[in-house]
């Protein structure tokens, strides 16, 4: 199984983005779909996830901000980014977790500047 991130760019404050992650190939059953991201010098960090059916969980520093979905055939995760920050600048990794099996994109790197 193969994640193929893209949607990044560069984006001045306030400014907004969509993420998406597109499955290689099936079965799309996964557990949690998650989305990470790395600054530098810092550690990847959790940003948001849904869990099972719908389980939605945000980080405290993007709640109200960022909003995290899928497809309807799971095939694709998204990640949409309302009112970006300077300090949301960060590579943006996908997650998909099935069983034991963590599957990760490549990354998709965000900078937010004006």
């Amino acid at each position: 199984v193969q994640l193929q991130a893209s949607g990044g760019g560069l984006v001045q404050p306030g400014g907004s983005l969509r993420l998406s992650c597109a499955v290689s190939r099936r079965p799309f059953n996964f557990s949690v779909r998650s989305w990470y991201r790395q600054a530098p010098g810092l550690q990847r960090e959790l940003v948001a996830s849904i869990i099972g059916g719908g389980t939605l969980n945000y980080a405290d520093s993007v709640k109200g901000r960022f909003s995290i979905s899928r497809s309807k055939d799971g095939s694709t995760v998204f990640l949409q980014m309302n009112d970006l920050k300077p300090e949301d600048t960060a590579v943006y990794y996908c997650k998909l977790t099935r069983g034991p099996v963590e599957y990760w994109g490549q990354g998709t790197q965000v900078t937010v500047s004006s």
